[in-house]
């Protein structure tokens, strides 16, 4: 019997998991968007991707799950250049942009 309770446990646990990490990726797609907008380049495939999953604590000492985010802009519509976006629990931490070509 109380492996059925672990079962659960774990199935409920792998559930909010998920649940939390498309609501931190929309979060993320949502800054990597506005960041791009405020920088005036443009964000491409409208998409962010998982590169880094972790604990860490936030400022007050609680543990929280950091999620590294990368994403794709260009500042000429030629040449792809690559961002990141680092989430700690569900606030933004950092957006950050490879060096880029800047037109005038």
């Amino acid at each position: 019997m109380p492996e059925h309770w672990l079962f659960f446990a774990c199935l409920v646990a792998g559930g909010w998991l998920f649940h939390d990490g498309m609501k931190v990726r929309e979060l993320a797609l949502r800054a990597g968007r506005d960041y791009c907008r405020t920088i005036g380049v443009q964000f491409l495939d409208d998409t962010v991707s998982r590169q880094r999953i972790a604990l860490a604590r936030d400022g007050s000492g609680t543990v929280r799950i950091r999620r590294d985010y990368g994403f794709e802009f260009t500042s000429d519509g030629d040449r792809r250049y690559t961002g990141g976006i680092s989430m700690l629990g569900s606030s933004v931490t950092g957006v950050q942009v490879e060096l880029h070509r800047i037109l005038h």
